[in-house]
């Protein structure tokens, strides 16, 4: 992080990760490298009488163990996941802040369907008891902004802050927003994005959706990119980031540094029956153009991975059209983990981050791809490779397209002279 390309992009100095593959950054990463399938039978209620019985699950989960029991009434699974994500982050910045830096440290996150399950229960009460039962946390806990709302309270970050609602695209479009907030001069974001609504009346609500895969085998039900493709499974999890300003990050000493966010952009799709198609190229391209950078320094993309022949087909062909057949390695880790609608990119962006740390692309578990898409997809194994530059794009129900293109990594260090 010595001057010259660094300085003038923000800095990740801390990951936490809760996803299926793992409980914790090393836990998930390890996971991950190893081609572990983290999908498996919902065990959060009973899921017999539904279409849909598998799904990606946080594992070795007891709140207790990271959480102070008075915390415990008041909050979700979700939010328990996103606290115990954020503590570690925060960790593993080595981030230590006096009241008044405090004010200059902010949260942003993304989730779309907030505390589903504490809403559910709660609702159970108000109907088979009465109103008196309901408890008075429902009035936040259900929020999909009280993530952000107990992060910052819970770890005394009073600077700007905020949450986004759009999906799949949430996580990458929160780092994209903390990155505006460090732009107009806070010191650091936390940031990322969270989902986890596996009870009975999420899993209600997502079979809403035209892309849920109803497969029982959890090799198979979601397989991204191939012949047989037949929709994707759902899944709970996500990360937080501790994205700061270089200057800043060097001042107090960084431990370390993941990479840059060195583009980012976003587009709406057209309204369907329109016959116009998928902006997610013009997505990828606008990042490539914020980040200076030609699609040959791009070496590898994190892609969006929605599991349906259409969608696939289209992102494909946004690929594609921008490095040409076969131009880059393509790889989707969350075919072992399922989809985490806002979660999901910014896991997506924690597992590039160490990637680019280790010098190494992780697979797409043991998918085959079909050869008419035309894109060189990383199965099986990982496979080595510098990676200096990559590109993580995502997708969110109702024509949300987001791309981020990081760089690094680069190391803390004293300033160039």
């Amino acid at each position: 992080m010595n001057g010259g390309a660094c300085e003038h992009h923000p800095v990740v100095t801390g990951l936490g990760v809760a996803s299926p593959s793992g409980l914790g950054t090393a836990e998930h990463w390890d996971a991950t490298l190893a081609g572990r399938v983290a999908i498996g039978p919902i065990t959060r209620f009973d899921a017999s009488g539904y279409p849909v019985r598998l799904a990606g699950q946080v594992p070795d989960f007891e709140p207790r163990d990271h959480l102070p029991g008075r915390l415990l009434p008041q909050t979700d699974h979700l939010t328990r996941l996103a606290l115990i994500a954020a503590d570690r982050a925060i960790a593993d910045a080595g981030l230590t802040l006096s009241a008044g830096e405090s004010l200059r440290y902010g949260v942003v996150t993304a989730n779309s369907a907030g505390g589903f399950t504490f809403g559910e229960n709660e609702l159970r009460k108000l109907w088979s008891i009465g109103p008196h039962k309901v408890s008075a946390y429902q009035s936040f806990a259900w929020f999909y902004a009280v993530n952000t709302g107990q992060i910052s309270i819970r770890n005394g970050l009073r600077g700007p802050s905020g949450v986004l609602v759009s999906g799949q695209a949430g996580g990458l479009d929160a780092i994209g927003q903390a990155r505006r907030v460090l732009r107009k001069g806070a010191s650091g974001v936390l940031t990322g994005g969270f989902e986890a609504a596996l009870c009975s009346w999420g899993v209600t609500a997502r079979l809403a959706g035209p892309h849920i895969s109803t497969g029982d085998d959890p090799a198979t039900a979601y397989r991204p990119f191939a012949a047989g493709a037949t929709g994707h499974v759902i899944g709970e999890g996500g990360a937080v980031l501790v994205l700061e300003r270089e200057g800043e990050a060097l001042a107090r000493g960084a431990k370390r540094c993941y990479g840059r966010v060195a583009g980012y952009a976003a587009t709406l799709d057209p309204a369907p029956g329109t016959g116009r198609p998928s902006t997610l190229h013009r997505a990828a391209a606008l990042a490539l153009a914020d980040a200076a950078l030609e699609p040959g320094r791009i070496d590898v993309v994190f892609a969006d991975a929605a599991g349906t022949p259409d969608l696939d087909r289209a992102e494909a062909a946004a690929i594609t059209g921008l490095f040409g057949a076969y131009g880059v390695p393509v790889t989707a880790p969350k075919a072992m983990t399922g989809r985490l609608s806002a979660g999901g990119a910014a896991v997506d962006v924690a597992t590039c981050l160490l990637a680019m740390r280790d010098g190494l692309i992780p697979p797409t578990a043991d998918v085959r791809p079909d050869p008419s898409y035309r894109i060189d997809l990383v199965t099986g194994r990982p496979r080595r490779a510098r990676i200096d530059h990559a590109l993580v794009l995502a997708r969110g129900q109702g024509g949300f397209n987001s791309a981020i293109v990081l760089a690094g990594p680069c190391r803390p260090g004293p300033p160039s002279q």
